[in-house]
């Protein structure tokens, strides 16, 4: 069995390279369409950096926007809080108002 395998992988052999060395003779067009892809590749390449710029200028502005809401949530939280203890003074004058008045009428 080893002596009929032998030919027929030479055989083999001698056909691929054949069909490999007539395949290649006019490589024009696929140097062309290498040199077509190197171009694209390098135009993705620049759009890619853009994009990547582009990017982190608005990751940027982003932060920027998160500590600028920040700074306002603190405002809002100390305003409020300011509204609040405004709110009970205001009641507790009122009620000493109130108090003078049941007071003074009376007597």
């Amino acid at each position: 069995m080893t002596k009929y395998r032998t030919p027929i992988l030479m055989t083999g052999a001698a056909a691929v390279c054949v069909a490999f060395a007539s395949g290649c003779t006019d490589l024009k067009p696929i140097q062309a369409q290498i040199d077509d892809l190197k171009s694209e590749v390098t135009k993705l390449s620049a759009e890619a950096v853009s994009i990547k710029s582009r990017a982190d200028a608005a990751t940027g502005v982003a932060q920027s926007a998160g500590a600028a809401a920040q700074r306002a949530q603190v405002t809002a939280d100390s305003a409020s809080e300011a509204a609040t203890k405004n709110q009970q003074a205001i009641e507790a004058i009122s009620k000493k108002i109130d108090r003078m008045f049941r007071r003074s009428v009376p007597k």
